[in-house]
C-alpha cells in the first residue's frame, strides 16, 4: 500500500503497510486503554515517547497517539513495522494525526 503525505511543503510517497484513514473510515467502537499526547512537539519526542509508551503495555491494550509533526507519520510508521503491533492512522484533516496502536 502508499501512502501520500505533505513533508516540508512537498507532496512525498512512500511504501508502508499503513494508509493514512479519514476519520469517518474508522470503526470507533475500538476500546482506547492508553492516550498520548504529543502535539507541539517535534522529532524526535513523538518516535521517543511512543516507544516508551509502547513498552509499558501489556497485550491487548491499544495506545491512541496525537501528533502533529509530520515527521511522525514517517518515523511511527516505520516503528510498528519492526513490531508484532497493529496499527491505524486517522487523518482529521486538522494537521494532526492520529495513530491508533494495537499492541500483540
Amino acid at each position: 500500500m502508499k501512502i501520500y503525505f505533505l513533508m516540508h511543503g512537498l507532496k512525498c510517497m512512500s511504501f508502508y503497510p499503513y494508509t493514512v484513514k479519514e476519520m469517518s473510515d474508522l470503526d470507533m467502537n475500538r476500546n482506547i486503554s492508553h492516550h498520548l499526547n504529543v502535539i507541539g512537539f517535534f522529532c524526535p519526542v513523538p518516535l521517543a515517547e511512543t516507544k516508551k509508551a509502547l513498552k509499558n503495555l501489556k497485550r491487548g491494550d491499544v495506545l491512541e497517539v496525537i501528533a502533529d509533526d509530520p515527521e511522525a507519520l514517517h518515523d511511527i510508521s516505520m516503528l510498528i513495522e519492526r513490531l508484532p503491533h497493529l496499527m491505524d492512522i486517522i487523518n482529521d484533516q486538522s494537521g494532526e494525526f492520529r495513530f491508533i496502536i494495537e499492541v500483540k
